[in-house]
């Protein structure tokens, strides 16, 4: 029998470029979230500088109109703005799947289990969420019970938490097991007045009122599927609010119905009879705002409720793609709404 050496010698060639690949791969897996968490502790390590760029606001509740200024439309439609980090141009895409992939390994057992990784976990933040849930998220990492999980999100005497929910950022913290709710409180705040209260000084907040402008991009934050409508849906809040509509937003229904209970369904599906319910955060039968964020927003969205898309409409809706759909009267509206999901509202 003759034995095909140049077979013999490619299978060879193919299983060592498969042994080098394997390691290659094993490497990366264990450098990832090493790398990762050492940015995310420098990060939170590092003491920003003092000199900030303030927020740009082009909305005016005062008369009552929406400015359009193309140096702003501009820069947060460009790769920098916080507004485009989500969206899938090359950056944004590369980033979210290192941060993704990162924070997995880096919180599963065996990697855990080795010796070199250390006591540290990371927690990640997702925007939207409630006071609650972050807490919660906190609390798996970090074995809190219930008593640690309330220390947490209730600001203590004299704490520089400006409100109970709007404020915990979200976000990758890196946290050292055995940690107290008040230190993570504290770390959560520092990232808070990094990333939002430097840039929201006298000439925005003269403007719009912080607790103004966290209460909209929470509720942005709540309606939005991704960043692409946070302008938009922005605008269509304020437009209603300047006509003194109630905006009749079922994310507040959620926030209300979930309120005062103990839950782990934080975002109940809404029911008709649920218009009805006798709450403060309830926008279908009060007007104007509610009196506080419902969730904790990004800076994308806190950019949306400060600098909203100039339209006149004051109707909208996402149909089952996702796709966003707005109209300047009820009328319209509903026969958009039959249109897609063969029945009005």
């Amino acid at each position: 029998m003759t034995i095909n050496t140049n077979f013999s010698a490619g299978t060879k060639r193919f299983g060592w470029g498969f042994l080098f690949l394997a390691g290659g791969v094993g490497c990366l897996i264990l450098i990832l979230p090493i790398v990762f968490t050492s940015q995310i502790k420098h990060q939170q390590e590092t003491q920003k500088s003092e000199i900030t760029v303030q927020f740009p606001v082009t909305v005016d509740p005062q008369n009552k109109i929406i400015v359009e200024d193309e140096t702003v439309n501009n820069y947060l439609a460009s790769p920098e703005s916080p507004l485009q980090s989500s969206v899938f141009n090359t950056k944004g895409t590369i980033t979210n799947i290192y941060k993704m992939f990162a924070t997995i390994i880096a919180n599963t057992p065996l990697y855990q289990n080795l010796a070199f990784v250390g006591k540290g976990r990371l927690v990640t933040i997702t925007p939207g969420l409630r006071k609650e849930q972050v807490a919660n998220s906190f609390g798996a990492v970090l074995s809190w019970d219930s008593k640690n999980k309330k220390d947490f999100i209730v600001a203590k005497e004299n704490s520089s938490l400006p409100l109970i929910e709007g404020s915990f950022f979200p976000e990758v913290y890196f946290v050292d097991l055995g940690i107290t709710p008040e230190v993570v409180q504290n770390l959560v705040n520092k990232r808070f007045t990094e990333e939002v209260l430097s840039h929201y000084g006298v000439s925005v907040s003269n403007v719009v009122p912080l607790n103004t402008a966290l209460t909209i991009a929470s509720l942005i934050e709540r309606e939005t599927i991704g960043t692409e409508d946070m302008r938009m849906i922005s605008g269509i809040i304020w437009n209603r609010i300047f006509n003194g509509m109630n905006l009749q937003i079922d994310a507040t229904l959620q926030y209300a119905k979930a309120s005062g209970k103990t839950t782990t369904i934080w975002w109940p599906k809404v029911l008709p009879k649920d218009k009805y319910i006798k709450s403060p955060y309830n926008t279908y039968i009060n007007p104007g705002l509610p009196p506080t964020p419902i969730a904790n927003p990004s800076v994308a969205a806190i950019l949306a409720a400060l600098n909203p898309t100039k339209t006149t409409c004051l109707f909208y809706f996402h149909d089952k793609k996702g796709g966003f759909h707005c109209t300047d009267t009820y009328v319209e509206h509903v026969k958009q709404l039959k249109k897609y999901y063969g029945r009005g509202k």
